[in-house]
């Protein structure tokens, strides 16, 4: 039996995104081993969050233009051939040079993936298919870093690196084999406009902000609950099962999401998804009990898991005719640029203030995101679930 498309590109997205996110824990560890200090660790990682951040636009246009299907061989073996550097040069130099080409490959294939997922489904399938591939994605951002810590523990960092090229070069395969199925692009389908012409649509500009928001409180929870559970006092075993309730109910929204917003539309779930937002980081600086604080995760996590594949329907949805990829190009610069600045504010902010502050910015920003998206909800007088 012939396999749907739209299966076809969750099953290249679990491998290519498996070996992403092993490949970023196993070249920080590979880093540690060769005795690199923690700054050298965090140049590591900007090196990998640098490319997405300049070239995601441009690989959006050329997604527009030619389709993804030889976009997505290229990410994969870009995956592969980056996970091959550290094997072949066991150096720190190498392992930058690998970071890079990694942080390439990730923009390809997530950008590429993305706007696939909008346009193999009715638009009312997209909730239900931007839901599956965030379930697809949490999946391998799990499986990944479990691959990558067995293969090291028992076969050593070269051979893990093996690992991880393999999985790549099996979705390169399935392409080479059953990309067909997949559709291709319009070099004249998309019309003239530059970067700036995106930014002024007030649609995108929308949703841009709401989309950096989310992956920002994700991403600030997530570094900020292990320094403020060690600070009270909290073993790490319970500081994973609070973020483990996080990852929990993430997933389980995510289950029930295209019910939501067929029944309240996207703008609006995405409204109330940042309103527990907002309760859940204002909470947090006031309560010590480990599990008070995990039922605070799950709340959060129920709020931030419905950001990820709500702002990427809202994307596609919301472009301007035949440039789709290259406005998931752009929410992807956004997302990235919003990792990078929004770390070193709230950094500062800790360091001066302390962290009940940090907290209550991240909350401050989860209420600013929440009448963004109540007033895209009122600037539409009818939606398309």
């Amino acid at each position: 039996m012939r396999l749907k498309p739209i299966w076809f590109v969750l099953a290249l997205a679990l491998l290519n995104l498996a070996a992403v996110h092993g490949g970023r824990v196993l070249l920080a560890l590979y880093a540690l081993k060769l005795g690199a200090q923690p700054f050298a660790v965090g140049v590591l990682a900007s090196a990998f969050s640098a490319v997405p951040l300049l070239l995601s636009w441009l690989v959006g246009r050329l997604v527009d233009r030619f389709g993804s299907r030889w976009l997505l061989t290229f990410a994969g073996v870009g995956i592969a051939c980056g996970m091959l550097v550290p094997y072949l040069v066991p150096a720190m130099s190498a392992l930058y040079i690998a970071s890079a080409i990694m942080g390439m490959a990730l923009t390809v294939q997530a950008v590429s993936t993305q706007n696939l997922i909008g346009s193999l489904g009715h638009a009312d399938q997209r909730a239900r298919d931007f839901s599956n591939f965030a379930m697809v994605a949490a999946v391998a951002t799990s499986v990944g870093p479990i691959v990558s810590g067995f293969s090291i523990d028992h076969m050593g960092f070269a051979y893990a690196c093996l690992n991880l090229v393999a999985l790549a070069l099996v979705s390169v395969v399935m392409l080479v084999i059953g990309g067909g199925v997949l559709p291709g692009g319009n070099r004249h389908a998309a019309p003239s406009g530059s970067f700036k012409d995106m930014l002024a649509d007030r649609n995108v500009l929308r949703v841009l902000a709401s989309s950096s928001l989310v992956m920002l409180g994700t991403d600030l929870f997530q570094f900020y609950l292990p320094i403020y559970g060690l600070g009270i006092g909290l073993s790490a075993s319970a500081i994973g099962v609070i973020l483990g309730s996080f990852a929990v109910a993430a997933f389980a929204v995510r289950v029930i999401l295209p019910r939501l917003i067929a029944r309240f539309n996207e703008e609006m779930v995405l409204y109330y998804a940042f309103g527990i937002g907002a309760v859940g980081f204002a909470l947090i600086p006031f309560f010590q009990n480990a599990i008070v604080l995990c039922g605070i995760s799950f709340l959060l996590g129920l709020g931030m898991g419905c950001g990820a594949p709500i702002t990427m329907m809202m994307t596609y949805s919301q472009s301007p005719q035949g440039r789709s990829g290259e406005a998931l190009g752009l929410r992807f610069t956004a997302n990235h640029l919003a990792r990078v600045v929004g770390p070193l504010v709230s950094g500062s902010i800790g360091s001066v203030f302390g962290l009940i502050p940090v907290f209550l910015v991240n909350a401050l920003m989860m209420v600013s995101g929440s009448l963004i998206s109540r007033s895209g909800a009122s600037s539409r007088k009818s939606r398309v679930p």
